[in-house]
């Protein structure tokens, strides 16, 4: 079985985060084969603005080159008054963008695969913010997975910050995400290899 790389962003900059917990859970139980790699450059990437776009920050190149070379992204996201939080939504609206100088239109974000999920202690919290995530990924073409959803309410309950699942449906669930994104990662680079 091929290796795959899965760049992981977490929603959220704060030390001991659910989300980020998610991702190192992730992480320990991902199937053999799957690599991922947590994203931890979140908080440099700088305010979008296009006219800095033609010769981007060193930070929104990096996160260019890490997206476009991972096979797949993972995000866990929190959710800040009903949404997206501001950093990531800031991340993606640079990734989302064509690298310069423009050859094509087309972002490190098209027809890449994602999975999202979201940790919160509450029993609504990432709810909204997945689905705002998931109408942005469709104006960026990429391969977004619709199941499983992973909303883990009451997170605390559920999780340990070293990513220890403590609850067997989580984990099972992640495990099921992590199975259908090693799939979706087969299919679309198939799909490339067709084209």
């Amino acid at each position: 079985m091929p290796d795959f790389s899965v760049l992981a962003i977490s929603g959220s900059l704060r030390d001991a985060s659910f989300n980020s917990a998610l991702i190192r859970a992730a992480q320990r139980l991902a199937p053999a084969g799957l690599t991922i790699e947590p994203y931890d450059g979140l908080s440099a990437i700088p305010a979008f603005n296009e006219d800095i776009e033609p010769k981007p920050p060193a930070a929104v190149v990096h996160l260019r080159e890490r997206i476009a070379a991972a096979d797949a992204l993972l995000i866990a996201t929190p959710e800040y008054n009903y949404g997206v939080p501001g950093v990531l939504k800031n991340a993606l609206d640079w990734a989302s963008r064509p690298s310069f100088p423009v050859t094509s239109w087309v972002s490190p974000l098209a027809h890449k695969p994602v999975a999202i999920m979201g940790a919160a202690p509450t029993g609504m919290g990432t709810v909204r913010a997945q689905l705002q995530l998931r109408q942005l990924f469709l104006w960026t073409d990429s391969a977004v997975l619709s199941k499983p959803e992973i909303i883990v309410t009451n997170a605390h309950e559920k999780l340990d910050r070293d990513g220890t699942v403590k609850d067997p449906t989580t984990e099972s669930l992640l495990h099921t995400l992590l199975d259908a994104l090693v799939t979706r990662i087969r299919i679309t680079q198939l799909a490339a290899t067709a084209a």
